[in-house]
């Protein structure tokens, strides 16, 4: 055997042991372990068997089948497996997505939520429809026609605008020519000399103020202290009138008392006194009829009518 045949048969055998080894590895990946699924999309974007499965952007399995749906064509049923341990949920939702711009298109399925249920092999994903190209055309078609329009609009109001800049700008040159420079210098001189003649003045008026200023800090700290001294004496003031105060309450309350522990007494002594008073009344009623009665103890006898014989 020639060396350019040992060669070539050995260059066969590494190839052979490499796809040997390739298929090994994507049988033990996508082989037993893997569990079928399906979804429903209105696109499908050029999505083909063979596509990858993510879940949350990993690699987790591939795309069986790509056809009308038999219940409803208007949908595009994806029969698709991915390995047994991979954690669909019911908040799983299934996209037409891509890995790259270069690259083919990838069925792609949210990780869901941890709460959520378990999706049973065989069952059904639900999925979000994605915007196709020719939707995303239409689209830009409509701002390219709305930016044509707008442009148009804004090159009238730029003309517009131009007119009012020429405007501006011409009488900027007038406001700014050489005449009107005198005056603003003049104008100038003349606040300048104002100024000079008006700042002695001007300083003494505050130096006066800083003096005013001054004064009042003292005239307010004085007063603070003031204050501060009356206070004392005022509070001891309250002091002493609320204790006075507390003890005139405590005074009533016992009056009071009093008057309800005796108040049947004084109504006896009321009573008392009015009968005193009434039998003073009569006493003295007594002595104006009769007035003897005050040095007699006896009243005379009546004397008998003298009768006739």
């Amino acid at each position: 055997m020639t060396t350019e045949a040992k060669v070539g048969a050995f260059v066969l055998g590494c190839i052979s042991i490499l796809a040997f080894t390739v298929f090994y590895l994507i049988s033990a990946q996508f082989g037993g372990d893997m569990v079928p699924y399906r979804t429903y999309l209105r696109y499908a974007g050029g999505l083909e068997p063979g596509a990858s499965v993510l879940f949350g952007g990993i690699n987790v399995g591939e795309v069986k089948m790509v056809q009308p749906w038999a219940s409803d064509p208007t949908r595009i049923e994806i029969v698709f497996e991915v390995k047994k341990d991979t954690p669909l949920n019911e908040k799983s939702v299934a996209t037409l997505g891509l890995v790259s711009v270069m690259s083919g298109a990838v069925l792609s399925i949210t990780t869901g939520s941890n709460d959520a249920r378990r999706v049973a092999p065989g069952s059904s994903i639900p999925s979000q429809e994605a915007a196709s190209l020719d939707e995303i055309a239409g689209k830009m078609a409509v701002v390219a026609d709305n930016a044509n329009g707008l442009i148009t609009e804004v090159r009238g109001e730029l003309a517009g605008v131009t007119g009012d800049a020429r405007e501006l700008l011409v009488n900027l040159n007038t406001i700014t020519g050489r005449s009107n420079q005198q005056k603003i210098e003049g104008v100038l001189d003349s606040v300048n000399q104002m100024l000079a003649a008006e700042r002695p003045k001007i300083d003494q008026l505050t130096d006066r103020l800083n003096s005013l200023a001054q004064h009042a800090d003292t005239t307010v700290q004085n007063a603070n202290g003031m204050v501060t001294d009356a206070r004392e004496p005022l509070r001891d003031d309250l002091t002493g009138l609320q204790t006075t105060l507390q003890q005139a309450r405590l005074l009533l309350g016992d009056i009071q008392v009093m008057v309800r522990a005796n108040d049947d007494k004084i109504d006896n002594t009321v009573e008392n006194l009015r009968t005193a008073t009434e039998n003073l009344d009569q006493l003295t009623d007594s002595v104006k009829q009769r007035p003897w009665s005050l040095v007699r103890v006896r009243q005379p006898k009546q004397r008998e009518v003298p009768q006739e014989k």
